[in-house]
């Protein structure tokens, strides 16, 4: 169909694409921000109990307070500043350390400085919106009687939606350049770059215009959006790379231009569909996490997988139909028998035990930080330190005792809670516990009550909340006696708390998931029972070694001068999983395309070895090009100032370079030949053919056939 329609494919393709650009227009503006939010979990159900019951809520926004604290004239001026905070459109609750009577927890030893704090209503996108385009600017002044600067959750969350996009945008337009470079030295020719550039921005329009549909039926978070873009271009590097190269062979072994296409079609189509399925495979795992933001990657790494399948089997074909042999090299040389591949797996086969001790060797070293991981919460300092909230909070860090804005929330419907209020302010960590039967600290009352109603604030100490400590404080708040009908326990390290717990409990359902349907479809593929395995094991080395550099760079802070981030000593679980899929896609990615070939000459041959090394010889090369350049499109995110995205980068583009190295250039070869005919089981091992063509020249290694 591509050869006998290609020009009617093309112009179709033209029309498709202006369509699905109008649409993929809108994409953004329909897209949302999302909350680390564990959906019914008990933080939730306490936010929407403070909301009915109490008009209040997290301190989602602080006011920093500099000046004279406790002089009347600060004192007024702050007074009116929080008076002016109040009548905000979408500002619930403002309280402050003079509203509070001069609450301990919200000012500093040396009476410079002390808060303002408010709840922001409304939904994360309209939130940060109002903050960035109304209260950053507005509240951010110094008059020569106070200073304010603002911060809370809200306001960083809006930072680092506004930084990403600006680290995006500039990655975005450095990624189409280089990778045009790229490729025009790998193709010597510049249609056959644009061509593959275009089908990667296909796949990105068509992907972007679905996710703006998607947006009618179902939340989609809007960095969905630039998880689009670096995936489309490579997946659509990495199949056009493919086909290309199979279809320049078939021209070069003397096939007519639609021999050419159907062979390319049959059996680099057939490669293609399977890849695709083990990458759409391993993002659709993200399905199974009941929260939107992850999801949205699912949607967004679907859709792109299916439209580079599409481009790469129906608008590619069509195109070199149309180019025929000005698709080949200039002056093309047949390939050599003895090439460096062949040579070097060669090599590798001989003495398997020993490079396959050296691989391990390598992987386990490099890997082996991953055993100190330390699971955290996310906090200001993914900005850099010259983001406006960073600063904000920098400065309360140093000054401030306790974190009043991170409060936990405390709802019940009993009347009587002194009794309860005074065992909450005992547990370790708790500074202080606000209540309307009066301020506890120790068990003991030590103040008036600060507000009225069954509802109560438990102030930690900054200690229990810079560490690994604060999952352990919310058990241990939640485990304190509670009084008659019960007490739910929320506030923002809670809701952290439950976001993490959430999270990893659903963590070993979507692995097992995620390795069932990615042996199911490598079974499918191979029709081995080894092969699946073995590629299993190989990808989570590779990701074993991108963790292991998670953990070095950005827990412990290596080379964190160099780019220009701030480690604190943890890593938030959400995007190391994001990471895992993604990277756990694209090494079956390439194994898929090693195997492929592998199998196809082993059907020929029936001989192990010479499939092995006739498929390295002919994949090898496009794996290890589609995986420097996809590695280039990844690392070009750490170039950013927010550290997630400088993890996605770093942590991605090592995976791929060791996936695209050690794993299939070392390990695979020798594995391979440490099993012999097991490789094949419980398929009946091909004859051998005498009029296979032979690609290269092998020399004997006893024990393959």
């Amino acid at each position: 169909m591509p050869f006998r329609h290609r020009r009617l494919i093309l112009l179709l393709t033209g029309l498709l694409t202006v369509v699905l650009g109008a649409v993929a227009a809108g994409a953004m503006n329909a897209m949302v921000l999302s909350r680390w939010e564990a959906p019914g979990s008990e933080s939730v159900q306490v936010q929407e109990l403070l909301a009915r019951d109490h008009g209040t809520g997290n301190a989602n926004l602080v006011l920093l307070v500099s000046g004279a604290i406790d002089d009347p004239a600060t004192a007024a001026a702050a007074t009116a500043v929080a008076t002016e905070l109040r009548g905000e459109q979408a500002v619930g609750d403002v309280w402050s350390y003079w509203s509070r009577g001069g609450d301990p927890t919200m000012r500093s030893s040396d009476g410079r400085h002390a808060v303002i704090l408010a709840h922001v209503t409304g939904d994360a996108t309209s939130a940060r919106l109002l903050i960035r385009e109304r209260i950053l600017p507005t509240y951010t002044r110094d008059d020569g009687v106070l200073r304010v600067d603002v911060g809370g959750a809200e306001a960083v969350s809006s930072q680092v939606s506004q930084q990403a996009t600006r680290d995006f945008l500039r990655a975005e337009l450095l990624i189409l350049p280089v990778m045009t470079i790229l490729l025009v030295w790998l193709y010597r020719r510049v249609r056959l770059a644009l061509l593959t550039l275009a089908i990667g921005l296909f796949a990105v329009l068509g992907t972007l215009a679905g996710l703006r549909m998607l947006t009618g039926f179902t939340e989609v978070a809007t960095f969905a959006a630039n998880i689009t873009l670096v995936m489309g271009i490579g997946l659509g590097i990495d199949y056009s790379l493919f086909v290309i190269a199979r279809f320049r062979e078939e021209l070069t072994a003397g096939a007519t231009i639609k021999n050419a296409i159907i062979s390319t079609v049959r059996t680099a189509g057939r490669t293609v569909v399977f890849s695709g399925l083990t990458v759409a495979a391993s993002l659709s795992a993200l399905l199974l996490f009941p929260f939107a933001f992850l999801r949205s990657f699912a949607y967004a790494g679907i859709l792109v997988v299916a439209l580079a399948v599409l481009g790469a089997l129906t608008i590619l074909p069509a195109a070199l139909a149309v180019l025929g042999p000005r698709a080949l090299r200039r002056n093309p040389r047949p390939e050599a028998d003895d090439g460096f591949w062949v040579r070097a797996g060669g090599a590798v086969m001989r003495r398997p035990v020993l490079f396959a001790a050296f691989g391990l060797l390598v992987v386990g070293v490099l890997a082996a930080p991953a055993l100190g991981l330390r699971l955290g919460l996310p906090d200001d300092r993914v900005l850099p330190p010259t983001a406006s909230t960073r600063q904000t909070y920098d400065v309360m860090r140093d000054v401030l005792p306790t974190e009043p804005q991170d409060a936990l929330h405390i709802v019940t419907t009993s009347t009587d809670v002194a009794g309860y209020a005074a065992e909450v302010s005992r547990v370790p960590g708790i500074a202080q516990v606000n209540a309307a039967a009066g301020v506890f600290v120790g068990g003991v009352r030590v103040g008036p009550a600060p507000f009225t109603g069954s509802r109560l604030e438990a102030v930690p100490t900054r200690e229990i909340l810079s560490g690994t400590e604060t999952p352990a404080l919310v058990a241990a708040v939640r485990a304190v006696p509670q009084p008659p009908g019960g007490a739910l326990v929320g506030g923002y390290p809670a809701e952290l708390t439950d976001f993490r717990a959430m999270l990893t409990d659903r963590i070993p359902l979507v692995a097992a998931v995620l390795l069932a349907i990615s042996f199911a479809v490598l079974f499918a593929m191979s029709r081995s029972l080894l092969i699946p395995v073995k590629a299993t094991v190989l990808n989570l080395l590779s990701l074993a070694v991108m963790f292991g550099v998670l953990v070095t760079v950005f827990q412990n802070g290596f080379l964190a001068g160099v780019l220009g981030f701030t480690p604190i000593g943890t890593l938030d679980p959400a995007f190391p999983i994001l990471m895992f899929c993604v990277a756990y896609g694209l090494s079956m990615d390439y194994e898929v395309f090693l195997l492929s070939r592998i199998k196809e000459r082993y059907d020929a041959t029936g001989d192990n070895t010479r499939a092995v090394l006739e498929g390295l010889q002919r994949s090898a090369p496009l794996v290890t090009a589609a995986a420097a350049i996809l590695a280039v499109s990844f690392a070009l995110y750490a170039t950013g100032e927010v550290m997630y995205l400088q993890m996605v980068g770093v942590g991605t583009a090592v995976a791929i370079i060791v996936d695209a190295t050690i794993i299939r250039a070392i390990l695979v070869p020798a594995l391979m030949r440490l099993a012999g005919r097991a490789n094949w089981w419980p398929a009946r091992p091909a004859a051998p053919r005498p009029h296979a063509a032979r690609l290269t020249r092998v020399e004997a290694l006893p024990g393959d056939r």
